[in-house]
């Protein structure tokens, strides 16, 4: 088996898998670790009592979190790094000599602004540069979906070392606890996911939170009470008609999807070229019913489940009606656990991984 080093940002902060980039780190590291492989995730934490008991996560014999100051590249056979920043991080701790190295991408930029691809300007451009480099340096480059990967041989040319990963969920999910919600006698309408913030993505923070604030008003005059629960500058979110939930640990954050009465997708853009929704199947893996703005590259998954809506992107007067026709259908459940258990989970993705590494490692 093969011993893999995970690399996503530098940041001097605990590792807490609150937002997706970090649930993805977490998930893609015990599932390679269950298979036998021997997983380090490289962070630069400095590690608080309160901390650890604030957000605590598991680790295993094959599982560990290691400081990124202390590593030496040459231990590993396998380099994975997450998103821009995990390659930027690669680079500022000389690690891309090594030979095997592994580039995840949540989103791929084009070299100028473009319709669909919601990062711009200079910010863009610094992305568009890490990809020149991402392309010149790494043995595999792992992204979403076809229209990615269109997208990356569009600005390099055609390739053989492209990887189709999608996002996914967790194969076991915590059984359901104790309701977390403010008590109401509303039914629950629940976004879960990051909103993104000012400095990086200001356009998608604000269009997503003012579709946040027109479905809330509107949901307010029915049975349904409209909660986010996640990440991103939630500065103009307004709290008369949505109850904003915080941030929780991803263990935690389980029993709000299973207390819910329905889950929503809105999109910061008429659609997404290339960067898909997971939370689609977060809140399939619990039964619970997704009503989502159309322009997602995976919009199919709320279709082949059959435990959902996809409406027209833009209208929220069809969304909120959706929304309610969603809380009172008699859905097939069941059916749509199965399909994601059969199809989308973080086990069943990291299998494009392993036959690469095991490959390599031979």
């Amino acid at each position: 088996m093969a011993r893999i080093v995970i690399v996503h940002h530098s940041w001097r902060q605990e590792f807490r898998p609150v937002e997706m980039s970090s649930i993805e780190r977490l998930k893609v590291s015990e599932s390679l670790s269950k298979l036998g492989h021997r997983v380090d995730i490289a962070t630069n934490e400095t590690f608080k009592w309160w901390q650890l008991r604030k957000f605590p996560i598991q680790m295993s014999d094959n599982l560990r979190r290691v400081g990124l100051r202390d590593l030496r590249w040459a231990d590993y056979d396998v380099v994975i790094t997450l998103n821009h920043g995990g390659f930027n991080t690669l680079e500022k701790y000389r690690g891309t000599g090594h030979p095997f190295i592994i580039s995840k991408l949540g989103s791929v930029v084009a070299p100028e602004d473009r319709d669909g691809i919601h990062f711009y300007g200079q910010y863009r451009e610094k992305l568009y540069s890490i990809q020149k480099r991402i392309d010149r340096i790494s043995t595999y480059i792992s992204v979403l979906n076809q229209p990615a990967r269109e997208l990356w041989e569009a600005c390099f040319g055609p390739k053989t070392n492209i990887l189709l990963v999608p996002g996914a969920a967790d194969r076991q999910v915590p059984a359901p606890t104790a309701d977390p919600f403010p008590k109401s006698d509303k039914m629950r309408c629940l976004f879960a996911g990051n909103v993104y913030g000012k400095e990086t993505q200001p356009e998608a923070n604000r269009v997503l939170v003012d579709k946040l604030n027109r479905l809330g008003r509107l949901l307010s005059e029915t049975e349904i009470r409209l909660h986010m629960l996640g990440s991103g500058d939630v500065g103009l979110l307004d709290r008369r008609h949505v109850t904003y939930l915080g941030v929780v640990p991803y263990a935690q954050a389980w029993d709000y999807l299973n207390f819910a009465h329905v889950g929503i997708v809105v999109m910061s853009g008429n659609y997404l070229h290339n960067n898909e929704s997971t939370k689609i199947y977060h809140y399939l893996r619990v039964e619970l019913p997704v009503v989502s703005e159309a322009g997602f590259p995976n919009d199919h998954v709320v279709r082949e489940s059959k435990l959902g809506f996809v409406v027209e992107n833009g209208n929220l007067d069809l969304m909120a009606e959706k929304i309610q026709e969603a809380v009172r259908k008699d859905w097939n459940r069941d059916f749509a656990v199965q399909y994601i258990l059969a199809n989308h989970t973080w086990d069943k993705r990291v299998e494009v991984y392993d036959a690469m590494i095991r490959r390599h490692c031979e």
